[in-house]
């Protein structure tokens, strides 16, 4: 076979466009259909393993209800959302980057999604215990995941891989800043908060348009593990977390947390200081206070494992009317990908299986194909008909629709005045952390470098992290040129 001399191709062995940028209206505009090399990248990394989640493999679940004990009808009519709105839930747990045998205690992002069986059909949240990702388009997702699994050669977790693909994308720092410190080892589930992560958009019944960001933060308090406890707890019990939220739940100390959200008027998205969409990057609590909407609780757990949890489908493209999507590329690029993933790795139908179902009624003209066991009958199966079989048919501007303009381009997003990778993880740093996390922080890091890291990334690394804070970037590097900081816990931070 003909060595390709540079660049990338497609599976047709055309020349690939681009690996690092979705084709998109404008540089702020949505991510097209057409975008063929984007849709097959995704499509096929979504089949790469079977049958386990590709990322978040490893986790567990329960049940329970959702309150609004508070008044954002000003923002949205969604009806999940109105006070004293009480609506039956499903949270999934997880690890980002470990196998279904892997340790709970690895040092990793962890998954936060919930499902709500609203009265107007399901709507997911699929979100991380850290407010922020590390990629900002998803093209580059793929290539993530793959940097944080294992080697083509041996099948070994690789920390050089890691940071080669961490240094080579500065806009990583401020999750990676989050996954090195404290944060990155949560002591349970029940103690560390959720997020959203994404922005998405919110419309009250008079449609006036909102930008919203979720923030669960647990009534349990926020505990971590020290890297030698999640070590000897990953040998000791790979199923901690798991074994903790279920025994919690069956004793009856069932988790509680509470969400508020930030509010952004639409039209300030455009000249706000950073670009709001912009999945790596926080929104100021000064700018954009906390306004308290309800309560979560977890209060019952799963009969059975496999059927409600393991099957147990999530995707943020789930919305209900009152809440939309935003220009955010990573959250388009997953409302197409986390169903798509669902239909590889459970089946045409997983919307059908109990634990997916919506609690309202179902007329959809999506039929057959395997273990299709819900059917209309002898109902047209086309749209528009003449059977009686009603079909939508809403046209002219969306309610959840947003402006945008310009040619069909690859390109990162449009720089806001304040936009750049390593201020928001810097002010972690320096403001956030306290000494003993910070040396904490330079610890792991340099523990994580001292764990096969090569020559340019070793460098590379150096200058990354002096570029998020001079002092902790030269700690570093004096600490690995030393050669004495101790190996992190093992898992994904390593990372």
């Amino acid at each position: 076979m003909t060595q390709q001399k540079s660049g990338s191709t497609t599976g047709a062995g055309a020349p690939a466009v681009s690996d690092r940028n979705s084709l998109t209206v404008g540089p702020n505009g949505p991510v097209v259909l057409h975008d063929v090399h984007f849709l097959e990248q995704m499509a096929h990394f979504n089949r790469e393993k079977v049958p386990e989640r590709q990322p978040h493999a490893k986790g567990s679940g329960a049940f329970g209800v959702f309150e609004t004990t508070h008044d954002v009808s000003a923002y949205t009519k969604a009806s999940l959302f109105q006070p004293g709105a009480k609506t039956e839930m499903l949270a999934r747990f997880s690890t980002v980057a470990g196998e279904q045998g892997s340790p709970d205690t690895w040092r990793d992002v962890r998954g936060f999604s919930l499902k709500f069986y609203t009265d107007e059909g399901n709507y997911d949240l699929v979100g991380n215990n850290t407010p922020v990702f590390f990629v900002r388009d998803p093209m580059k997702f793929p290539h993530f995941i793959r940097s944080q699994k294992r080697l083509p050669d041996s099948g070994l977790r690789d920390n050089h891989m890691q940071w080669d693909f961490w240094t080579n994308n500065p806009e990583s720092a401020h999750q990676v800043t989050y996954l090195m410190g404290v944060r990155g080892l949560p002591r349970t589930w029940r103690q560390m908060n959720g997020y959203g992560s994404h922005t998405y958009m919110w419309i009250n019944a008079a449609g006036e348009k909102f930008w919203v960001k979720y923030h669960f933060h647990t009534r349990q308090g926020m505990a971590f593990f020290s890297n030698a406890e999640a070590a000897a707890m990953s040998g000791a019990d790979a199923d901690f977390h798991r074994r903790d939220l279920f025994d919690a739940i069956a004793r009856g100390e069932h988790p509680v947390w509470d969400l508020s959200v930030q509010v952004m008027p639409y039209a300030e998205a455009a000249t706000y200081r950073f670009n709001p969409f912009d999945l790596t990057k926080t929104w100021s609590h000064k700018d954009y206070p906390l306004i308290p909407v309800g309560v979560m609780t977890l209060n019952r757990n799963p009969e059975n494992f496999f059927a409600q949890i393991e099957q147990a489908a999530f995707s943020p493209g789930n919305t209900v009317p009152g809440i939309g999507l935003s220009p955010d590329k990573m959250l388009l690029g997953r409302a197409f990908a986390y169903n798509d993933a669902q239909r590889n790795r459970i089946g045409t139908n997983f919307h059908q299986l109990p634990v997916n179902q919506p609690k309202v009624p179902m007329n959809t003209y999506m039929f057959d194909g395997h273990m299709a066991y819900h059917h209309s009958g002898a109902q047209p199966v086309y749209a528009p008909n003449s059977g009686g079989r009603t079909w939508s048919d809403e046209t002219g501007p969306v309610h959840d629709g947003w402006e945008v303009d310009g040619e069909l381009v690859r390109s990162a997003y449009t720089l806001h005045a304040e936009d750049d990778d390593f201020t928001q993880p810097g002010v972690l740093v320096r403001e956030v952390f306290n000494d003993d996390q910070r040396a904490q922080l330079v610890d792991q890091v340099a523990g994580s470098l001292l764990g096969g890291v090569r020559s340019p990334v070793l460098e590379r690394a150096f200058d990354y992290w002096k570029s998020i804070d001079p002092d902790v970037g030269g700690r570093i590097e004096a600490a690995v040129r030393a050669g004495g900081a101790p190996r992190p816990a093992e898992g994904m931070g390593e990372g």
